[in-house]
């Protein structure tokens, strides 16, 4: 994705090269991904003014030639650097600056390559990827949208059959199962907070029985590396008056701020007007109102109170205000929304309080 308009990044800044790998199977490196599609263990190289190519191990190679990188080269040495450095020298490539990832680059792994680069300098291109990650290309739109569609079937399936799950690890065990049925992969491990365990936003379901009250489930699946985030809220046995006034008050909310989406407004006007609509329970609402998407679960823009990010056509996002009475109970309701020109809610299940 984009890396014409990255390499007038790395034009820009004088690198004759940006360098980027991935040499752990199972956590690969976004922005590795991102250019080149491809998730195995390798190397990838985009040279300024020169196409990008792919250096894989043996076992990677027939994989790696089906990504989006049509230049592959098949590593010719026992040791990974060198073999990085070998197959830049055969591209004619002479480093004096290198890009790289400081974010996805670990100290240990920076002193070797380093070592088979002694002449060169480095520049740090982290911020400028998360900032070309931000605004969406048509063709990741249309995974994101695929995501979103299959997060919906899955959540939506996994309510209808709610009655058969004993333990909120049932029913987390149960969207994994559905999600690695239809070959794909998780966002993040889906939360299941049944009763007081949903006043904590980021809990961990357990092999607990399912409480009566509020249940907040939080899932999000991968399609072709790019994630989807939804989040509803139902009610096990009938809810009380308080959890019904409480749902609508916060259903109201966050329909009421996605209409106030528009170009250029500032993130933090939408985290501040959920605020000033919570009224005196804005102290319950504890984390930030929503997180840009893309094949990171967490990516720009942030909509926070101190965020400078504003909001501009081809930006994905979760809109999530949640309100949390510790001890008592938790309400979230989150979508992930698309800002092209207007905004569109990419996750469609129902958003009514529905009772299992």
């Amino acid at each position: 994705m984009k890396i014409k308009d990255f390499q007038k990044t790395l034009q820009a800044k004088n690198c004759d090269f940006a360098f980027f790998y991935n040499l752990d199977s199972s956590n690969y490196n976004p922005h590795f991904y991102y250019f080149s599609g491809f998730n195995g263990l390798g190397a990838l190289v985009i040279p300024k003014n020169k196409r990008p190519f792919l250096i894989a191990p043996k076992m990677e190679f027939e994989r790696a030639r089906q990504s989006m990188i049509n230049k592959v080269y098949e590593m010719d040495k026992k040791k990974f650097f060198d073999s990085v450095r070998h197959t830049v020298r055969k591209n004619k490539i002479r480093p004096k600056k290198i890009a790289i990832d400081n974010t996805n680059f670990n100290l240990n792994s920076f002193k070797h390559f380093r070592k088979h680069f002694k002449k060169s300098k480095f520049n740090d291109v982290a911020l400028d990827c998360i900032k070309l990650r931000e605004i969406k290309t048509d063709k990741e739109v249309g995974y994101l949208k695929k995501s979103c569609a299959y997060a919906d079937q899955i959540l939506q399936k996994t309510i209808k059959n709610f009655k058969e799950f004993k333990t909120e690890s049932d029913v987390a065990a149960f969207l994994v199962y559905e999600t690695k049925k239809l070959g794909l992969e998780l966002s993040f491990n889906p939360i299941v907070a049944s009763g007081s365990n949903g006043s904590m936003p980021h809990y961990e379901p357990g092999n607990v029985k399912l409480k009566k009250g509020l249940c907040v489930i939080d899932f999000g699946v991968k399609y072709k590396g790019y994630c989807s985030d939804i989040t509803r809220t139902v009610s096990i046995g009938k809810p009380n008056d308080g959890q019904k006034k409480a749902y609508g008050m916060l259903l109201k909310i966050q329909r009421d701020v996605i209409k106030k989406i528009e170009p250029g407004k500032n993130c933090s006007e939408l985290y501040e007007f959920v605020c000033a609509s919570l009224g005196k329970y804005k102290n319950n609402f504890t984390h930030g109102l929503g997180h840009g998407v893309g094949v990171e679960i967490h990516e720009m823009p942030n909509l926070t109170l101190n965020s400078k990010d504003k909001i501009q056509n081809n930006m994905a996002f979760t809109i999530e205000p949640g309100i949390y009475f510790p001890g008592k109970f938790g309400i979230r309701i989150e979508d992930t929304v698309l800002f092209k020109n207007k905004v569109e809610v990419l996750t469609k299940t129902n958003k009514k309080l529905i009772v299992v």
